[in-house]
């Protein structure tokens, strides 16, 4: 059961209004990486949950992410709000100001409608606190890019709350996995064939304008076979 309080989660002040960076705050609105795709993803997850633990806790942080919804809402709303009456910032972006009248909806920066194709929703516990992971790590960098283009003080300090709970929101979904006991390759349940996990396969050869053939932990250590490109070999052998 969901219960709204006339609050917002952070206070929003605005004290010069920008239309085209509430424009811009609109993809963390209807965006891919925004606050409703990050209630829905982690929401539906949770339904989904067999896990009474991890259940609750998708549940919870998808309800906060309704609450940042609001937050990012409000901050957007504030900042479109000349496209109401100045026609100057309503020919900037006609689809905000004559179809939505100057308030949010659930479209990007681009104008594109929020989809469900968004959601990352695989139904395996591991694979979907992973994808969280990512989601946050996405949310938070394009937090970092949105501060980068405002100097509306008030602005900056809502985006900076609202960055540092992707990072909150990081730490318990990486805990949370951590305590299933799987290893960072252990997905599903099934076994793989060891022979074929070991190549590493040298696809991306020779010396050119992207530079020389490099070696690391992650391709040279002992858990890999350094392998030539299977395409070469064909083509060594059709010469040889």
């Amino acid at each position: 059961m969901y219960h709204h309080v006339k609050k917002l989660m952070y206070t929003v002040n605005v004290d010069e209004p920008d239309p085209n960076f509430g424009n811009m705050l609109l993809e963390q609105f209807g965006g891919a990486n925004g606050e409703l795709a990050a209630a829905m993803q982690y929401s539906i997850q949770g339904l989904n949950c067999d896990d009474p633990a991890r259940k609750d806790l998708l549940m919870d942080i998808g309800t906060e992410e309704l609450s940042h919804l609001e937050v990012i809402g409000t901050l957007a709303r504030l900042h479109l709000k000349p496209t109401k009456k100045d026609a100057e910032a309503a020919e900037a972006n006609p689809l905000i100001a004559v179809i939505g009248g100057g308030g949010v909806s659930l479209n990007n920066s681009q104008g594109n409608p929020w989809t469900a194709d968004y959601l990352k929703i695989s139904g395996q516990l591991e694979v979907d606190l992973r994808s969280n992971i990512a989601a946050e790590a996405r949310a938070k960098i394009t937090y970092e890019r949105l501060i980068d283009f405002t100097r509306d003080a008030g602005t900056i300090d809502a985006l900076k709350f609202l960055m540092a709970r992707e990072i909150a929101h990081m730490k318990s979904f990486g805990i949370a996995l951590e305590t299933m006991d799987k290893g960072p390759l252990e997905i599903g349940e099934m076994e793989v064939v060891d022979e074929f996990v070991r190549p590493f396969y040298n696809d991306s050869t020779g010396d050119g304008d992207a530079g020389e053939d490099q070696r690391g932990p992650w391709n040279a250590d002992d858990e890999f076979d350094f392998t030539e490109a299977p395409a070469f070999k064909e083509i060594a052998a059709r010469k040889g």
